[in-house]
């Protein structure tokens, strides 16, 4: 009876799935609920930017915002140089804690602290895109999206009271957005003298610590507690507008701003040849700075006479004491032809006591070459008084890049003298109508100045700089500039035109002491030129 039972129970059972099997599979094919709807399909280009980026939330920002720019070369770079760059960073860190922890173990009665193992791992930090900002200062502005999932294994072993324990860091995540500014740029390399560096947001700090091999980190509490604790300490540090400086060139010698005024005084000339037919000659003097770009200043005439006497005084900034010299040239005018050259000698301004004048008797030479033996003819003598004034330490400002210090010249300016400074940065949108071969024309109390020529070019930069040293103020005084294109062909019939202008009234910069500004040129589309102007004053 129980045999059959069991036969008769594996056939209900049978009898049962096959069943159950076949109603299903009727009630699924021919019962099908009627609310149901076919999902809507959208494209992406309908969603807006915040559905986009909880959809997609690794997208990259140079993809999410069009402000950063793509810096895919930057991430190959670092790929290919990590292993190289992970022993440099890690043998320079060693350096640097060494004397610190020396310094500070005799504090905590600890015997010692060493790196058993310091290694950053396999994998460098990526860019996810970076944006640039453009200023009309001399500053580059960057600001990267740093991400980097790091396996670095640093193991530190402390030893006290004869025992001994390592802590390791593992596991180390770092997101970051800082600001990097390379300010001032300067014509020395690397071209630029600082790098500041400030956090725009708290980074997102994580990382595994184990000690005596059990994870800190998996302790109730601790977890978040150091991560906000690091948050805090980074931020009041670092984050903006705090920043953090690095020197790398010292700004002043960098940049090579005046650093004083050499008073010249050309008083005479003795014994000087015949240069014309009728034996006599027309002697002036051109002087000017080596190193210098400005021009050189010139005497007056005096016309047949082999001693002249000129006792004209002159006034030159100085920007390197150590390096440049006066080189005096004495010529013969000419009505007609080229000027001859009487003859010549240089003076080195390390040679002179600040602030104490010197009259010297020199030699006039044919060059200065020590070998040549012509310049052991007599040519004649030439008498000037030299002296020269330098910034005194306690006038000269601390940050000269502070728009606001008051910046100084030497004592011996007339009182409310200084010395103006005028930067030609770039020009753009300039264009003539037969050429466009851009400079700019300087104007300022009947001197004239120009920049050197940009062939072919709408958009020319020069970074060029005047000075110019005022008995005073020039607050009722207007700066006239133009930019100018002449033909580099001959015979043209268009040689040259203007590209527009712009006149500045002076009595904003002296108020302000320093103007950084884009002028809109006068008879010109979309022309615009960059000046920077600035007023030292006398103390």
């Amino acid at each position: 009876m129980g045999f059959v039972s069991t036969i008769l129970g594996f056939c209900g059972f049978g009898i049962g799935v096959s069943c159950g099997l076949t109603i299903g599979y009727y009630l699924f094919i021919y019962f099908q609920p009627c609310d149901v709807k076919d999902p809507v399909i959208r494209p992406l280009v309908e969603r807006d930017s915040k559905s986009l980026q909880q959809l997609l939330s690794e997208i990259p920002l140079w993809v999410k915002c069009p402000d950063y720019d793509r810096v895919d070369w930057l991430n190959k770079f670092l790929e290919y140089m990590w292993p190289y760059l992970d022993k440099a960073i890690c043998r320079t860190a060693k350096d640097i804690a060494a004397p610190i922890i020396a310094e500070q173990i005799p504090k905590y009665k600890i015997d010692s602290v060493e790196f058993e193992t310091l290694t950053l791992g396999s994998l460098p930090p990526t860019f996810q895109g970076m944006k640039v900002y453009v200023t009309e200062e001399k500053e580059l502005i960057m600001e990267p999206s740093i991400k980097w999932a790091a396996n670095p294994n640093v193991t530190v072993a402390v030893k006290a009271f004869g025992l001994k324990a390592t802590v390791q860091v593992v596991d180390l995540q770092v997101f970051a957005a800082p600001r990097i500014t390379l300010k001032p740029l300067v014509p020395s390399f690397p071209c630029f003298a600082n790098i500041f560096v400030s956090l725009m947001e708290k980074p997102h700090v994580d990382f595994g610590l184990k000690l005596l091999g059990a994870d800190l980190m998996s302790i109730p509490g601790l977890y978040r507690f150091v991560q906000e604790t690091i948050k805090d300490q980074v931020a009041n540090m670092y984050l903006w507008p705090k920043t953090l400086e690095v020197q790398i060139l010292d700004p002043s010698k960098a940049m090579k701003k005046p650093v004083g005024v050499l008073h010249v005084k050309i008083l005479r000339a003795m014994n000087l040849k015949k240069k014309d037919l009728l034996g006599a000659s027309d002697p002036y003097v051109k002087l000017k700075l080596t190193e210098s770009k400005l021009p050189s200043k010139k005497t007056p005439v005096r016309h047949k006479n082999l001693n002249p006497e000129w006792n004209e005084e002159f006034n030159m900034v100085v920007k390197d004491p150590e390096s440049q010299a006066l080189e005096l040239s004495v010529y013969d005018w000419e009505q007609i032809g080229k000027h001859d050259k009487m003859g010549m000698n240089v003076i080195p301004l390390k040679d002179l006591t600040p602030d104490e004048s010197k009259t010297m008797t020199l030699n006039l030479l044919k060059n200065m070459d020590a070998n040549d033996a012509q310049n052991d003819k007599d040519r004649g003598q030439i008498m000037v008084e030299l002296t020269y004034k330098p910034f005194k330490e306690d006038e000269l400002p601390k940050d000269f890049e502070d728009n606001d210090a008051a910046h100084k010249v030497p004592e011996g300016t007339p009182p409310g003298g200084g010395v103006l400074m005028i930067i030609i940065h770039e020009a753009q949108d300039v264009e003539g109508k037969h050429h466009t071969n851009p400079y700019v024309k300087i104007l300022f109390k009947g001197e004239e100045r120009k920049t050197k020529q940009v062939k072919k070019n709408r958009d020319p930069r020069w970074e060029e700089e005047f000075t110019f040293v005022l008995e005073e103020p020039p607050v009722n005084d207007r700066l006239h500039m133009e930019v100018v294109s002449t033909s580099t062909r001959i015979g043209l019939l268009h040689p040259k035109e203007t590209l527009g202008y712009v006149d500045i009234n002076l009595s904003d910069v002296v108020s302000n002491k320093r103007i950084n500004e884009k002028y809109h040129l006068i008879d010109s589309k979309n022309g615009r030129l960059q000046v920077e102007l600035q007023w030292r004053t006398a103390s």
